[in-house]
């Protein structure tokens, strides 16, 4: 192992050594979805139900639907919808049918989701101060661009023909 602006990275001759990017993006994902889970626990907020809040306070004319909610997260609908269960339970959100087709729903903030993400986002900015300061702040600026380039380009999400698979 070695240091590189205090982040301990894997040396090629390190038992670690991953040559998996889903494996090795998992591993740092599940890292800091413990720095940032720890960072919103006194609101009773998971790292995933922030972004949720996050993403849903964005839009500020017309709430997402739980299609255009679950493109935006990339999230298939049915594990959006596992997600929106509990901070609809708790009042954070609220689903409004829309009048010309009932199976469209628009996912909003409640007044206490409101009043709840404004507290989260004070913990959270904590939290990604602390990793910035850890990781810099113009390597994470250019880590967050490389990620959401891999997040919004959808080739990564189609099958790979065989002859692909062995370039």
């Amino acid at each position: 192992m070695h240091t590189s602006r205090g982040i301990k990275t894997a040396s090629p001759s390190s038992d670690q050594l991953n040559d998996c990017n889903c494996t090795a993006l998992r591993k740092a994902s599940r890292r800091l979805s413990q720095l940032y889970d720890s960072a919103l626990a006194p609101t009773g907020l998971k790292s995933t139900q922030y972004s949720i809040l996050s993403e849903i306070s964005r839009w500020t004319e017309t709430p997402p639907t739980v299609r255009q909610l679950a493109d935006a997260l990339v999230m298939d609908r049915s594990t959006l919808g596992h997600n929106l269960r509990p901070l609809e339970r708790d009042q954070l959100v609220s689903m409004a049918g829309v009048e010309t087709d009932r199976r469209r729903r628009h996912v909003g903030l409640t007044q206490k989701g409101v009043a709840t993400f404004a507290e989260a986002k004070k913990l959270w900015r904590t939290a990604q101060n602390h990793f910035e300061k850890r990781f810099g702040a113009s390597q994470s600026a250019e880590l967050r661009g490389i990620l959401l380039g891999i997040a919004a380009d959808g080739a990564f999400a189609q099958p790979m023909s065989a002859s692909a698979s062995t370039r």
